[in-house]
Protein backbone atom coordinates (compact mmCIF):
# COMPACT_ATOMS: atom_id res chain seq x y z
CA UNK A 1 0.00 0.00 0.00
CA UNK A 2 1.24 3.69 -1.26
CA UNK A 3 1.90 6.41 1.73
CA UNK A 4 -1.18 7.91 -0.49
CA UNK A 5 -3.53 5.19 0.21
CA UNK A 6 -2.33 5.00 3.85
CA UNK A 7 -3.38 8.78 4.22
CA UNK A 8 -6.70 8.20 2.12
CA UNK A 9 -7.64 5.33 5.16
CA UNK A 10 -6.52 7.14 8.21
CA UNK A 11 -8.43 10.40 6.89
CA UNK A 12 -11.79 8.23 6.59
CA UNK A 13 -10.84 6.57 10.08
CA UNK A 14 -10.37 10.13 11.26
CA UNK A 15 -13.95 10.52 10.28
CA UNK A 16 -15.12 8.22 12.06
CA UNK A 17 -13.66 8.98 15.46
CA UNK A 18 -13.36 13.01 15.17
CA UNK A 19 -16.88 13.81 15.92
CA UNK A 20 -15.36 12.48 19.44
CA UNK A 21 -12.55 13.70 19.62
CA UNK A 22 -13.93 17.51 19.11
CA UNK A 23 -16.70 17.06 21.44
CA UNK A 24 -19.99 16.83 19.48
CA UNK A 25 -20.47 13.36 21.36
CA UNK A 26 -21.74 12.79 24.86
CA UNK A 27 -22.08 9.23 24.26
CA UNK A 28 -19.47 7.93 22.73
CA UNK A 29 -20.82 4.53 23.41
CA UNK A 30 -23.83 5.01 21.95
CA UNK A 31 -21.98 7.02 18.71
CA UNK A 32 -19.95 3.78 18.56
CA UNK A 33 -22.81 1.76 18.61
CA UNK A 34 -24.40 3.56 15.77
CA UNK A 35 -21.82 3.85 13.39
CA UNK A 36 -20.68 0.07 14.02
CA UNK A 37 -24.51 -0.92 13.06
CA UNK A 38 -23.70 1.22 9.30
CA UNK A 39 -21.72 0.04 5.96
CA UNK A 40 -19.21 2.33 5.98
CA UNK A 41 -17.52 2.83 2.02
CA UNK A 42 -14.03 2.83 2.86
CA UNK A 43 -10.85 4.06 0.68
CA UNK A 44 -8.98 1.13 -1.13
CA UNK A 45 -10.70 -1.34 0.78
CA UNK A 46 -14.86 -0.88 -0.24
CA UNK A 47 -17.74 -0.78 2.34
CA UNK A 48 -16.89 -2.61 4.98
CA UNK A 49 -18.86 -2.63 8.51
CA UNK A 50 -16.84 -2.25 12.35
CA UNK A 51 -16.87 -3.39 15.81
CA UNK A 52 -17.09 -1.06 19.19
CA UNK A 53 -13.18 -2.43 19.79
CA UNK A 54 -11.75 -1.18 16.35
CA UNK A 55 -13.18 2.20 16.97
CA UNK A 56 -11.71 2.40 20.42
CA UNK A 57 -8.44 1.19 19.25
CA UNK A 58 -8.46 3.78 16.57
CA UNK A 59 -9.68 6.50 18.89
CA UNK A 60 -6.78 5.35 21.31
CA UNK A 61 -4.11 5.03 18.18
CA UNK A 62 -4.66 8.94 17.38
CA UNK A 63 -4.56 10.11 20.70
CA UNK A 64 -1.46 8.20 21.26
CA UNK A 65 -0.08 8.92 18.16
CA UNK A 66 -1.88 11.79 16.45
CA UNK A 67 -2.46 11.04 12.30
CA UNK A 68 -0.03 9.14 12.11
CA UNK A 69 -1.22 6.09 14.28
CA UNK A 70 -4.11 5.68 11.59
CA UNK A 71 -2.40 4.43 9.27
CA UNK A 72 -2.77 0.91 8.14
CA UNK A 73 -0.63 -1.73 7.67
CA UNK A 74 0.43 -3.25 4.78
CA UNK A 75 -0.79 -5.63 2.30
CA UNK A 76 0.60 -7.79 -0.20
CA UNK A 77 -2.01 -8.58 -2.49
CA UNK A 78 -3.83 -4.76 -2.18
CA UNK A 79 -5.82 -4.56 -5.60
CA UNK A 80 -6.36 -8.07 -5.99
CA UNK A 81 -9.30 -9.87 -5.68
CA UNK A 82 -8.77 -13.06 -3.62
CA UNK A 83 -12.46 -14.74 -4.40
CA UNK A 84 -12.88 -13.56 -7.61
CA UNK A 85 -10.88 -14.78 -10.46
CA UNK A 86 -9.06 -12.69 -13.75
CA UNK A 87 -11.45 -14.61 -15.97
CA UNK A 88 -14.66 -13.40 -13.95
CA UNK A 89 -13.20 -10.72 -13.09
CA UNK A 90 -13.21 -9.54 -16.87
CA UNK A 91 -16.78 -11.29 -17.34
CA UNK A 92 -18.58 -9.16 -14.65
CA UNK A 93 -16.76 -5.80 -15.68
CA UNK A 94 -18.36 -6.73 -19.62
CA UNK A 95 -21.57 -7.68 -17.63
CA UNK A 96 -21.43 -4.29 -15.93
CA UNK A 97 -20.84 -2.10 -18.84
CA UNK A 98 -23.85 -3.16 -20.31
CA UNK A 99 -26.16 -2.98 -17.41
CA UNK A 100 -25.00 0.84 -15.68
CA UNK A 101 -28.42 2.05 -15.26
CA UNK A 102 -28.98 -0.38 -12.66
CA UNK A 103 -27.66 0.39 -8.92
CA UNK A 104 -25.33 -1.73 -7.72
CA UNK A 105 -26.98 -3.44 -5.32
CA UNK A 106 -29.57 -4.63 -8.04
CA UNK A 107 -27.03 -5.58 -10.01
CA UNK A 108 -25.70 -7.25 -7.40
CA UNK A 109 -28.37 -9.15 -6.37
CA UNK A 110 -28.59 -10.45 -10.61
CA UNK A 111 -25.24 -11.74 -10.69
CA UNK A 112 -26.58 -13.85 -7.53
CA UNK A 113 -30.43 -14.83 -9.24
CA UNK A 114 -27.80 -15.65 -12.58
CA UNK A 115 -25.81 -17.62 -10.72
CA UNK A 116 -22.66 -15.93 -11.89
CA UNK A 117 -21.64 -15.17 -8.54
CA UNK A 118 -22.15 -17.18 -5.08
CA UNK A 119 -23.03 -14.55 -2.54
CA UNK A 120 -21.27 -16.47 0.39
CA UNK A 121 -18.26 -16.62 -1.78
CA UNK A 122 -18.23 -13.22 -3.24
CA UNK A 123 -19.65 -10.31 -0.91
CA UNK A 124 -20.92 -7.25 -2.35
CA UNK A 125 -18.24 -5.21 -0.81
CA UNK A 126 -16.14 -7.67 -3.10
CA UNK A 127 -17.83 -7.07 -5.85
CA UNK A 128 -17.94 -3.00 -5.22
CA UNK A 129 -14.00 -3.02 -4.73
CA UNK A 130 -13.60 -4.71 -8.19
CA UNK A 131 -16.28 -2.02 -10.18
CA UNK A 132 -15.08 0.90 -8.40
CA UNK A 133 -11.52 -0.17 -9.54
CA UNK A 134 -12.95 0.29 -13.25
CA UNK A 135 -15.11 3.02 -12.31
CA UNK A 136 -17.86 1.62 -12.64
CA UNK A 137 -20.12 2.24 -9.77
CA UNK A 138 -22.72 4.11 -10.18
CA UNK A 139 -23.22 7.34 -7.74
CA UNK A 140 -26.86 7.89 -6.27
CA UNK A 141 -27.88 11.91 -6.36
CA UNK A 142 -28.84 13.73 -2.74
CA UNK A 143 -32.30 15.44 -2.71
CA UNK A 144 -31.96 19.09 -1.36
CA UNK A 145 -33.58 18.86 2.44
CA UNK A 146 -35.00 21.57 4.43
CA UNK A 147 -32.89 23.92 5.09
CA UNK A 148 -32.55 25.58 9.17
CA UNK A 149 -31.07 28.31 10.20
CA UNK A 150 -28.09 27.27 12.49
CA UNK A 151 -26.12 29.52 14.69
CA UNK A 152 -22.91 27.89 16.89
CA UNK A 153 -23.02 28.87 20.35
CA UNK A 154 -19.36 28.69 21.14
CA UNK A 155 -16.28 30.45 18.86
CA UNK A 156 -14.38 28.34 17.28
CA UNK A 157 -16.56 25.95 17.45
CA UNK A 158 -17.03 26.07 13.50
CA UNK A 159 -15.70 28.00 10.89
CA UNK A 160 -16.70 28.47 6.81
CA UNK A 161 -14.53 29.15 4.03
CA UNK A 162 -14.88 30.27 0.80
CA UNK A 163 -13.88 32.80 -2.11
CA UNK A 164 -14.70 35.13 -4.52
CA UNK A 165 -13.93 37.46 -7.25
CA UNK A 166 -12.02 40.67 -6.57
CA UNK A 167 -10.86 43.31 -8.44
CA UNK A 168 -8.07 43.62 -10.98
CA UNK A 169 -5.09 45.13 -9.84
CA UNK A 170 -1.81 45.25 -11.44
CA UNK A 171 0.78 42.28 -10.46
CA UNK A 172 4.35 41.05 -11.77
CA UNK A 173 4.39 43.28 -14.70
CA UNK A 174 0.58 42.59 -15.36
CA UNK A 175 -3.28 43.09 -14.54
CA UNK A 176 -4.33 40.03 -12.76
CA UNK A 177 -8.22 39.55 -11.67
CA UNK A 178 -7.90 39.00 -7.55
CA UNK A 179 -9.30 36.33 -5.68
CA UNK A 180 -10.48 37.11 -2.14
CA UNK A 181 -10.13 34.04 0.18
CA UNK A 182 -11.92 34.14 3.54
CA UNK A 183 -12.64 32.19 6.59
CA UNK A 184 -15.11 33.30 9.20
CA UNK A 185 -16.61 32.30 12.24
CA UNK A 186 -19.96 30.86 12.81
CA UNK A 187 -20.59 32.28 16.13
CA UNK A 188 -18.71 35.54 16.46
CA UNK A 189 -19.05 36.83 12.70
CA UNK A 190 -15.34 37.50 13.19
CA UNK A 191 -13.00 36.80 10.37
CA UNK A 192 -9.94 34.94 11.27
CA UNK A 193 -7.84 35.95 7.63
CA UNK A 194 -9.27 36.91 4.81
CA UNK A 195 -6.39 38.05 1.81
CA UNK A 196 -6.66 38.83 -1.94
CA UNK A 197 -4.63 36.42 -3.78
CA UNK A 198 -3.36 36.52 -7.72
CA UNK A 199 -5.09 33.29 -7.73
CA UNK A 200 -7.42 30.64 -6.14
CA UNK A 201 -4.58 27.83 -5.91
CA UNK A 202 -4.20 25.75 -3.24
CA UNK A 203 -0.59 27.31 -1.79
CA UNK A 204 -2.69 30.51 -1.59
CA UNK A 205 -5.52 29.41 0.57
CA UNK A 206 -3.07 26.99 2.95
CA UNK A 207 -1.45 30.67 3.56
CA UNK A 208 -4.85 32.16 4.50
CA UNK A 209 -5.65 29.19 7.25
CA UNK A 210 -2.40 29.03 8.52
CA UNK A 211 -2.65 32.90 9.12
CA UNK A 212 -5.75 32.19 10.52
CA UNK A 213 -5.15 29.89 13.18
CA UNK A 214 -2.02 31.26 14.18
CA UNK A 215 -3.78 34.70 14.54
CA UNK A 216 -7.51 33.51 16.14
CA UNK A 217 -6.74 29.99 17.14
CA UNK A 218 -8.19 26.61 16.19
CA UNK A 219 -11.87 25.40 15.15
CA UNK A 220 -13.65 22.19 15.85
CA UNK A 221 -15.31 22.53 12.45
CA UNK A 222 -14.13 23.60 9.11
CA UNK A 223 -17.27 23.60 7.07
CA UNK A 224 -16.10 24.63 3.02
CA UNK A 225 -17.46 24.15 -0.38
CA UNK A 226 -17.02 21.23 -3.12
CA UNK A 227 -13.98 23.16 -4.66
CA UNK A 228 -10.77 21.18 -5.78
CA UNK A 229 -8.77 23.27 -3.22
CA UNK A 230 -10.95 22.55 -0.88
CA UNK A 231 -11.12 18.83 -1.13
CA UNK A 232 -7.36 18.42 -1.61
CA UNK A 233 -5.68 15.61 0.51
CA UNK A 234 -2.86 18.21 2.04
CA UNK A 235 -5.71 20.08 3.08
CA UNK A 236 -7.50 16.98 5.00
CA UNK A 237 -4.29 15.33 6.21
CA UNK A 238 -3.08 18.85 8.42
CA UNK A 239 -6.85 19.41 9.66
CA UNK A 240 -6.75 15.86 10.66
CA UNK A 241 -3.17 16.31 12.12
CA UNK A 242 -4.73 19.20 14.19
CA UNK A 243 -7.90 18.12 15.45
CA UNK A 244 -9.88 19.81 12.87
CA UNK A 245 -12.87 17.59 11.16
CA UNK A 246 -13.63 19.10 7.82
CA UNK A 247 -17.35 19.06 6.28
CA UNK A 248 -18.39 19.71 2.85
CA UNK A 249 -21.57 21.55 1.60
CA UNK A 250 -23.69 19.69 -1.12
CA UNK A 251 -22.18 20.47 -4.34
CA UNK A 252 -24.02 24.10 -6.11
CA UNK A 253 -25.39 24.90 -2.46
CA UNK A 254 -24.77 28.25 -2.00
CA UNK A 255 -26.75 29.25 0.61
CA UNK A 256 -25.43 26.34 3.38
CA UNK A 257 -22.42 28.97 4.34
CA UNK A 258 -24.83 31.59 4.38
CA UNK A 259 -22.46 33.78 7.06
CA UNK A 260 -19.51 33.83 4.70
CA UNK A 261 -21.73 34.55 2.07
CA UNK A 262 -22.95 37.57 3.64
CA UNK A 263 -19.47 38.76 4.57
CA UNK A 264 -18.91 38.64 0.74
CA UNK A 265 -22.03 40.99 0.36
CA UNK A 266 -20.58 43.26 3.11
CA UNK A 267 -17.33 43.65 0.93
CA UNK A 268 -18.93 44.51 -1.80
CA UNK A 269 -21.32 46.93 -0.33
CA UNK A 270 -18.91 48.76 2.53
CA UNK A 271 -15.64 48.14 0.89
CA UNK A 272 -15.50 47.64 -2.64
CA UNK A 273 -16.66 51.15 -3.30
CA UNK A 274 -14.20 52.74 -1.95
CA UNK A 275 -11.76 51.08 -4.51
CA UNK A 276 -13.95 52.78 -7.19
CA UNK A 277 -12.87 56.29 -5.64
CA UNK A 278 -9.39 55.03 -5.43
CA UNK A 279 -8.04 51.78 -7.34
CA UNK A 280 -5.48 50.16 -5.68
CA UNK A 281 -1.94 50.29 -7.49
CA UNK A 282 -0.78 46.98 -6.40
CA UNK A 283 -1.96 43.52 -4.72
CA UNK A 284 0.19 44.77 -1.18
CA UNK A 285 -1.56 48.00 -1.36
CA UNK A 286 -5.18 46.53 -1.62
CA UNK A 287 -4.32 43.78 0.92
CA UNK A 288 -3.39 46.59 3.13
CA UNK A 289 -6.39 48.82 2.63
CA UNK A 290 -8.63 45.80 3.01
CA UNK A 291 -7.19 44.62 6.59
CA UNK A 292 -7.48 48.03 7.66
CA UNK A 293 -10.94 48.24 6.82
CA UNK A 294 -11.61 44.87 7.79
CA UNK A 295 -10.24 45.49 11.70
CA UNK A 296 -11.51 49.26 12.15
CA UNK A 297 -14.42 48.69 10.33
CA UNK A 298 -16.70 45.48 10.33
CA UNK A 299 -15.07 44.02 13.46
CA UNK A 300 -16.13 46.96 15.31
CA UNK A 301 -19.02 47.46 13.86
CA UNK A 302 -22.38 46.11 15.85
CA UNK A 303 -23.62 43.43 13.75
CA UNK A 304 -27.62 42.91 13.61
CA UNK A 305 -27.58 39.21 14.26
CA UNK A 306 -25.48 38.98 17.01
CA UNK A 307 -26.95 39.10 20.65
CA UNK A 308 -27.39 43.04 21.66
CA UNK A 309 -26.18 44.24 18.73
CA UNK A 310 -21.81 43.08 20.21
CA UNK A 311 -19.37 44.08 17.33
CA UNK A 312 -17.97 40.53 15.80
CA UNK A 313 -14.63 41.31 17.95
CA UNK A 314 -16.64 41.87 21.50
CA UNK A 315 -18.15 38.57 20.69
CA UNK A 316 -14.65 36.89 20.04
CA UNK A 317 -12.95 38.12 22.51
CA UNK A 318 -15.80 37.49 25.23
CA UNK A 319 -15.43 33.90 24.80
CA UNK A 320 -11.23 33.96 24.45
CA UNK A 321 -10.77 31.44 27.46
CA UNK A 322 -12.05 28.95 25.20
CA UNK A 323 -9.74 29.16 22.63
CA UNK A 324 -7.61 26.26 21.49
CA UNK A 325 -4.04 28.65 20.23
CA UNK A 326 -1.28 27.27 18.34
CA UNK A 327 1.32 27.17 20.26
CA UNK A 328 4.08 26.09 17.35
CA UNK A 329 4.01 28.27 14.33
CA UNK A 330 6.77 26.74 12.89
CA UNK A 331 5.48 23.00 13.24
CA UNK A 332 2.06 24.18 11.96
CA UNK A 333 3.77 25.39 8.76
CA UNK A 334 4.65 21.58 8.64
CA UNK A 335 1.21 20.24 8.81
CA UNK A 336 0.51 21.96 5.78
CA UNK A 337 3.35 20.54 3.79
CA UNK A 338 2.00 19.09 0.10
CA UNK A 339 3.00 15.38 -0.17
CA UNK A 340 4.47 13.19 -2.76
CA UNK A 341 6.43 10.29 -3.27
CA UNK A 342 9.41 10.66 -6.15
CA UNK A 343 12.33 7.87 -6.90
CA UNK A 344 15.69 8.56 -6.43
CA UNK A 345 17.57 8.34 -9.47
CA UNK A 346 21.45 7.09 -10.16
CA UNK A 347 22.75 10.53 -10.09
CA UNK A 348 20.83 11.09 -6.43
CA UNK A 349 18.66 13.53 -7.91
CA UNK A 350 14.30 13.48 -8.02
CA UNK A 351 12.08 16.10 -9.63
CA UNK A 352 9.66 18.08 -8.02
CA UNK A 353 7.37 21.01 -10.05
CA UNK A 354 9.98 20.37 -12.60
CA UNK A 355 12.79 20.77 -10.63
CA UNK A 356 15.56 19.05 -9.73
CA UNK A 357 16.77 18.37 -6.77
CA UNK A 358 19.44 16.92 -4.90
CA UNK A 359 19.75 14.47 -2.27
CA UNK A 360 22.08 12.21 -0.13
CA UNK A 361 23.49 9.25 -2.11
CA UNK A 362 21.89 6.76 0.59
CA UNK A 363 18.57 7.23 -0.91
CA UNK A 364 19.63 6.39 -4.54
CA UNK A 365 17.32 3.33 -6.00
CA UNK A 366 14.69 4.64 -3.15
CA UNK A 367 11.13 5.80 -3.45
CA UNK A 368 11.00 8.64 -0.82
CA UNK A 369 8.06 10.55 0.44
CA UNK A 370 8.68 14.56 0.13
CA UNK A 371 6.76 16.92 1.42
CA UNK A 372 7.39 20.99 0.60
CA UNK A 373 5.83 23.94 -0.30
CA UNK A 374 7.13 27.13 -2.24
CA UNK A 375 9.76 27.52 -0.26
CA UNK A 376 11.17 24.64 1.15
CA UNK A 377 11.59 20.87 0.21
CA UNK A 378 12.23 17.50 3.08
CA UNK A 379 12.46 13.93 2.73
CA UNK A 380 10.25 11.92 5.18
CA UNK A 381 10.16 8.51 6.38
CA UNK A 382 7.03 6.99 9.12
CA UNK A 383 6.13 10.74 9.44
CA UNK A 384 9.24 12.35 10.69
CA UNK A 385 11.96 14.81 8.97
CA UNK A 386 14.80 13.42 7.76
CA UNK A 387 16.75 15.58 5.12
CA UNK A 388 16.46 19.06 3.38
CA UNK A 389 16.89 19.34 0.28
CA UNK A 390 17.79 22.00 -2.51
CA UNK A 391 17.87 22.63 -5.97
CA UNK A 392 20.71 21.43 -8.64
CA UNK A 393 23.04 24.03 -8.84
CA UNK A 394 24.35 23.28 -12.39
CA UNK A 395 27.13 25.94 -12.50
CA UNK A 396 28.63 25.16 -9.41
CA UNK A 397 28.47 21.46 -10.37
CA UNK A 398 29.94 22.34 -13.35
CA UNK A 399 33.13 23.86 -11.55
CA UNK A 400 33.26 21.03 -8.36
CA UNK A 401 36.54 19.96 -7.66
CA UNK A 402 36.25 15.71 -8.13
CA UNK A 403 38.87 13.13 -6.65
CA UNK A 404 40.88 11.98 -9.25
CA UNK A 405 40.20 8.31 -10.68
CA UNK A 406 43.36 5.86 -11.31
CA UNK A 407 43.49 5.09 -14.69
CA UNK A 408 43.48 0.95 -15.54
CA UNK A 409 47.38 0.73 -16.58
CA UNK A 410 48.34 2.31 -12.94
CA UNK A 411 45.76 -0.35 -11.53
CA UNK A 412 47.39 -3.12 -14.01
CA UNK A 413 50.26 -1.90 -12.68
CA UNK A 414 50.08 -2.03 -9.06
CA UNK A 415 48.65 -5.87 -9.31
Amino acid sequence: MTEKEKEQVALFRYGLISPVLNGQISHIRNYFATQCDRLHEVPIYGFKQFSEKTLWRWLHDYRVAGFEGLKPGIRDDLGKSRKVSAEKEARLVAMREMRRDLPLTVFYDELVKAGEIVSGEASFATIYRLLRKYDLVRQGVRKQGERKRFAHENVNELWQGDAMEGPFVPFEGRKVKTILLAFIDDCSRLVPYAMFAPDGRLSCMLEVLQQALIRRGIPRLLYLDNGKIYRSQTLQIACASLGITVIHTQAYDPQSKGKIERFFKTVQTRFTPLLREKPAGSLDELNNRFWTWLEEDYHRRPHSSLENKMSPLDRFLSQASLLRLVNDPENLSKVFLNRIQRKVRHDATVSVRNILFEVPPRYIGQTVEIRYNDHDFFIYENGQEQDRITAVNFHDNAHMKRESRISFKELAGEL
